[in-house]
């Protein structure tokens, strides 16, 4: 009850500012799909999915866990986070079983595990520093992107959830405010530091900002990839008006966009009359908001924030304890997730091979 009031209350916010989301759904979040693993078996005959699991990664750990890493959302792509182990239920299906049975989750030792060693979630903060911004409202931006970094990153400090700050104006550069960070105080000061004269070129590479963002993204994704840690990125960008430099074309921003990794979130913040909403509402395919004026921008912000901190937080390590021992050979594996009213399920495989008792 408490996930569709605060849902309730975003759209109204949203409704309010004349805002627009969109659900990404392009996915090996897939969204729509089911990652690595397959639709449930009709035996078990758990009825139509309103909820998507989508399977990232799946290992098993002597002497017998399983463990299976995957993201939750809604039909609609809205992300689903802050289940627990209780709302998980475990069916196992073995070579001599016709159908699956259900695993006990008290029993199995079912849980929800901390991620952080196979899960890297980082933010990329793309501010528009431009003259317009410079002169009108760096004030308000200020305050809006503070309350956004205390909003998205975790109270505690985790390397698995860091920020960048970045900038843009007309020159042929996306500026390093400050790098990956897991610090608010280290973030804020950054903000805090920026000034009115920090631009030497009041023009505007909105284009080349969003190939630069998209770039460092992807860069990061790899990184995380080739240390065998799954990486997620998303990339927030606000700017209060068009593209003026040139430099880049709208389609290959767009393309930069449309191309990019499925593990890379898009967020756009818009600000006043002259931005050109449809544009940013494809730049921010994940998500995108506007905000009227100045007054508006931190409620803009935290708008931003909720989605891109339910997106990270719909990511679950899920593990449990099998029954099944080393002989058994491949088994089938299917998790349901219920919350409310919504139910999904999603099915794999695992080898119990060396699989003995004594697992908790």
């Amino acid at each position: 009850m408490k996930l569709y009031t605060q849902l309730s209350l975003l759209c109204c916010t949203f409704l309010l500012f004349f805002s627009c989301g969109n659900a990404d759904d392009d996915v090996r979040f897939d969204f729509g799909g089911l990652g690595q693993g397959q639709t449930v078996d009709e035996c078990l005959n758990l009825g139509e999915n309103t909820l998507q699991l989508s399977i990232q990664d799946q290992f098993t750990t002597l002497p017998g866990r399983v463990s299976v890493f995957f993201r939750v959302s809604d039909n609609l792509g809205n992300p689903i986070p802050g289940l627990t182990a209780e709302q998980f239920t475990i069916f196992e299906q073995g070579r001599n079983d016709d159908c699956f049975n259900t695993i006990s989750a008290s029993e199995s030792f079912a849980r929800i595990s901390p991620n952080s060693r196979i899960f890297n979630n980082n933010t990329l903060l793309v501010l528009d520093l431009s003259n317009s911004v410079l002169s009108n409202s760096l004030d308000e931006l200020k305050t809006a992107s503070v309350s956004f970094i205390n909003n998205v990153l975790p109270v505690e400090e985790s390397e698995s959830f860091q920020m960048a700050i970045y900038w843009f104006d007309g020159e042929n550069e996306l500026h390093l405010l400050n790098p990956l960070s897991s610090s608010k105080s280290e973030l804020t000061a950054a903000i805090d530091g920026i000034t009115e004269n920090i631009s030497n070129d009041p023009s505007t590479d909105l284009y080349g900002a969003v190939i630069k963002a998209t770039n460092i993204a992807e860069d990061l994704v790899q990184e995380s990839a080739s240390n065998d840690v799954i990486g997620a990125a998303s990339i927030v960008m606000f700017t209060d008006g068009t593209d003026q430099a040139s430099r880049f074309t709208e389609q290959a921003a767009l393309n930069a966009v449309a191309t990019a990794n499925t593990n890379i979130s898009f967020f756009t913040i818009g600000l006043g009359a002259e931005i050109d909403t449809e544009i940013l509402g494809e730049i921010g395919k994940t998500f995108s908001v506007f905000a009227g004026n100045e007054a508006e921008l931190e409620t803009t912000f935290n708008a931003i924030s909720f989605r891109v901190s339910e997106q990270a937080n719909s990511f679950y390590l899920f593990e449990y304890c099998t029954p099944k021992r080393d002989g058994s050979g491949e088994n089938n594996l299917a998790i349901q997730v219920t919350t409310g009213s919504l139910q999904g399920a999603v099915q794999t495989r695992f080898s119990a091979d060396g699989f003995t008792g004594g697992c908790d």
